[in-house]
């Protein structure tokens, strides 16, 4: 899947709760319609950020292989 991205964050090499908590930075100065990526080496990640993205409301778009260890989360923000 090939989604274009507005931002792309890279966390790898950081462990939870940091990718997570990077992307709530992020995605609070975000316009609405903007699609976040989130490189991370992080094995909670593949849960935490799609569980998060659920429960704030936002759309979770995708999970994709980045390479090695490394995924890329991408969450499009709707409010």
């Amino acid at each position: 899947m090939s989604v274009a991205l507005t931002k792309e964050i890279d966390t790898r090499g950081s462990f939870c709760p940091g990718p997570l908590m990077e992307l709530i930075r992020n995605i609070k100065t975000a316009s609405v319609g903007d699609t976040i990526g989130v490189l991370s080496s992080d094995k909670g990640s593949i849960t935490d950020i799609p569980a998060w993205a659920n429960k704030a409301k936002h759309e979770f778009v995708a999970a994709e292989d980045a390479g090695g260890e490394v995924k890329r989360l991408i969450v499009r923000k709707s409010h």
